[in-house]
């Protein structure tokens, strides 16, 4: 995939640097199928090209950095199909060594949020909200939310989040910990920019190896295994094939409250 093929997203490459941007705004940059395929791909060329050391991924506008789910094109095509890498081509992307900073711009729900949590940096404006709504739309949050979360900020306090689908400021998360530095309104890249920086004075391989054995350690070796098994759990085996999950994002498309049958 070329640079000039790209539809749902863009790419600029300043020096070893690559910034990502999520490019569907008329969705507040939610993802379908096809979008996660072209990051999944992009993102597949920035862990090959020895040149690029240092990613960020951002949204376009102030408005949203990623909605998560496009619940739309869910509603409309039934169960969610997922490239190897994950949402954004990047929430099980556990092979990739080089560091990645999320630039929140906005509103980061479901899936943006999981593609925030699975970064190395956070770095958020000042009006930037974090969610993981699924349950209220009758989904759970296994692309990353229930694995990533806990280990961040701890059990107890990630479940009030899991559990609620509440949304969370970018103060709140800052001060919960799982935001890294916030910007002002409409800063978020240009600070994820002066981190990046920061990170590009040092050795790319010591960089690499930092992150990777961070990671591991933080993580744990079974961290990528168990993450995979999450939807062969019985809850999440039962949900996957409940009438729930097919109301959920139906109600959601025809903008009414959803009638969940527990079945």
């Amino acid at each position: 995939m070329t640079i000039s093929q790209l539809e749902f997203c863009s790419v600029e490459r300043d020096g070893p640097l690559t910034i990502v941007t999520i490019n569907r705004p008329e969705v507040m940059n939610s993802l379908h199928a096809e979008a996660d395929e072209e990051l999944h791909e992009v993102w597949n060329e920035f862990a090959d090209d020895p040149q690029q050391w240092v990613g960020i991924i951002t949204g376009v506008g102030e408005r949203a950095f990623s909605t998560g789910n496009d619940l739309k094109a869910h509603a409309e095509r039934g169960v969610r199909h997922f490239p190897p890498s994950g949402f954004a081509g990047m929430t099980t992307r556990f092979d990739l060594d080089k560091p990645v900073i999320a630039a929140v711009n906005g509103i980061a729900m479901g899936g943006g949020f999981e593609l925030a949590l699975s970064c190395d940096l956070v770095i958020a404006a000042e009006n930037a909200v974090f969610a993981l709504p699924e349950p209220r739309v009758g989904l759970a949050a296994l692309s990353g939310g229930v694995q990533y979360l806990p280990r961040a900020i701890g059990l107890p306090r990630a479940m009030g989040i899991l559990l609620t689908g509440r949304r969370v400021p970018a103060k709140e998360a800052f001060d919960l910990g799982f935001v890294t530095a916030l910007a002002p309104v409409g800063g978020a890249l240009a600070e994820a920019r002066k981190w990046a920086d920061q990170m590009l004075e040092c050795s790319p391989l010591a960089l690499r190896a930092t992150k990777q054995v961070a990671r591991k350690t933080m993580l744990g070796e079974d961290f990528e295994e168990k993450m995979m098994a999450a939807r062969e759990f019985p809850a999440a085996q039962r949900l996957r094939t409940s009438e729930d999950l097919v109301e959920g994002p139906r109600a959601f498309a025809e903008k009414r409250r959803p009638v969940w049958k527990n079945k």
